[in-house]
């Protein structure tokens, strides 16, 4: 029985509901004891900021400063990874964030809390544009299409951001200027592909 395959793909655009943010904080010291214990002085006012909000990791590293295979004292570095879900906070908290004088700011990245339902509709168009490329091809051979023998997912789903609009910066001034960077919630555009094969009939 002849056949026909056809790729689909599909498209959906979703305004981005959480933001990744993360940050790093560092200190230094003679010795390792001492840069840990000046971390955790800069970071004792950290924390308090982060309750209302979720942080998906804490990454202590702890280690040598090294000169011309000189030993010239130690540093240790805590790194947070927090989701903001309530973006009406993200400014807020990265003001603050700010003003803690951390090492390194990264953030926003934008993400959906539930791609669920984008990607379904995702798959939705991308089977109607395998089925209405398959009854062009189908046409063009004076043929008609059948049922359909089988589907599957291709490469090149998922889901990105229509625009970066991130910002990273080492000390980005004075707090009340995070507000100035316009980082708003951006598009993130859901895609789905598909390969089907359709049976065709006289």
């Amino acid at each position: 029985m002849a056949e026909v395959v056809t790729k689909g793909t599909g498209e959906v655009e979703r305004t981005a509901d959480r933001a990744q943010v993360d940050v790093t904080f560092e200190a230094l010291g003679a010795e390792r004891s001492e840069a840990v214990s000046t971390l955790n002085q800069r970071i004792s006012a950290v924390e308090p900021l982060l309750a209302d909000f979720e942080v998906r990791s804490r990454q202590l590293s702890v280690h040598d400063n090294w000169d011309n295979n000189q030993r010239i004292g130690s540093r240790a570095t805590q790194q947070y990874v927090i989701w903001v879900s309530d973006l009406d906070k993200l400014d807020g908290l990265l003001a603050e964030l700010v003003q803690a004088e951390p090492s390194w700011v990264n953030g926003p990245s934008w993400t959906l809390v539930d791609d669920t339902e984008a990607v379904r509709e995702a798959q939705k168009e991308a089977v109607a544009d395998a089925l209405r490329r398959a009854e062009g091809y189908a046409n063009a051979l004076g043929r008609r299409l059948g049922p359909l023998l089988r589907i599957g997912d291709t490469d090149g789903g998922g889901y990105s951001p229509k625009m970066m609009r991130s910002a990273s910066f080492e000390m980005a001034g004075p707090a009340g200027m995070v507000d100035q960077l316009n980082l708003k919630a951006q598009q993130i555009t859901v895609t789905a592909s598909c390969t089907a094969a359709w049976a065709l009939l006289d």
